[in-house]
């Protein structure tokens, strides 16, 4: 991604006002405060759709009256003083969509991965669907984590106010995330497990962890990817270079003719795929 394309997605998501064209922002060189950041995390909880932090929802003056209320959403229905058969209360959200639904899903399904299998394990014991990002600067200086669930957000950052490595060796995920795990699992306490919601149109997908096509039956590598239509890998392909743990070559079509572009091609997928969902899983 080019660095005016960062800059802008940092606008969006508020974590900059005006964020310098510089490459290594991209890569977490800036500063930002820990609410933008959580106010950016919400967005991809909330389907992409803006959210604004605030640290006053409402106010009401001495008899009851809303005299200020954030949540600026109209509610059609909500006027009506009795039960008449009429239809429930809907809301009409009219917020800012900073990024496409199914993008923001897919994103979610990553930072899911995070804490089943990457730098986020320490909140796998809360046994209900979380998303988190763990972040540690250079020579430990700063550590982080942001969670999420479908309807909260949190955020943990760790540092000196005059800063200093915190110690060698300190990551986000070992010191960070517990407690990102501790105040969740005290807050949840009451509710149900929830999934993150799926937009319509996106397909989950059963696929194998080590190749990035669709899983097979006695596969034991195997993870629901969240895909747009039409990008789901077939139910069939032949894979050049690539085999099982028997030594069989991978793919329900072994028989397919190929050019040797075609070759060239299936053996760079492949190598992507394998690619794309190690860095999602377990570098993230």
């Amino acid at each position: 991604m080019s660095a005016c394309r960062c800059r802008e997605y940092s606008r969006r998501f508020g974590v900059y006002d005006k964020m310098p064209p510089y490459l290594s922002f991209a890569l977490g060189a800036g500063e930002t405060t820990l609410m933008r950041m959580a106010a950016g995390y919400s967005m991809f909880a909330n389907g992409g759709r803006k959210v604004q932090a605030t640290l006053i929802d409402r106010i009401q003056d001495r008899y009851g009256k809303t005299i200020y209320k954030h949540d600026d959403r109209q509610c059609q229905g909500c006027e009506n003083q009795a039960w008449n058969n009429q239809p429930e209360p809907t809301l009409i959200d009219r917020r800012e969509l900073v990024i496409d639904p199914m993008s923001a899903y897919q994103i979610t399904s990553m930072m899911e991965g995070v804490v089943l299998r990457g730098t986020g394990t320490a909140l796998r014991p809360l046994n209900r669907p979380v998303a988190g990002k763990t972040g540690t600067t250079n020579d430990e200086k700063d550590v982080w984590f942001m969670g999420f669930t479908p309807d909260l957000v949190v955020g943990v950052y760790l540092g000196y106010d005059r800063p200093r490595p915190l110690g060698r060796g300190i990551t986000g995920g070992q010191y960070a995330a517990p407690i990102v795990r501790d105040f969740l699992k005290e807050a949840l306490a009451d509710r149900p497990p929830q999934p993150f919601r799926v937009p319509p149109g996106l397909k989950l997908v059963r696929v194998d962890l080590t190749t990035g096509l669709r899983a097979q039956s006695g596969d034991n590598k195997v993870i629901l990817e969240a895909l747009r239509p039409g990008t789901a890998p077939p139910d069939s392909l032949s894979i050049v270079g690539f085999n099982d743990s028997d030594g069989n070559p991978i793919g329900g079509n072994q028989n397919r003719s190929t050019s040797p572009d075609q070759q060239g091609f299936f053996t760079a997928a492949a190598a992507c795929g394998d690619r794309r969902l190690t860095s999602h899983f377990a570098s993230w």
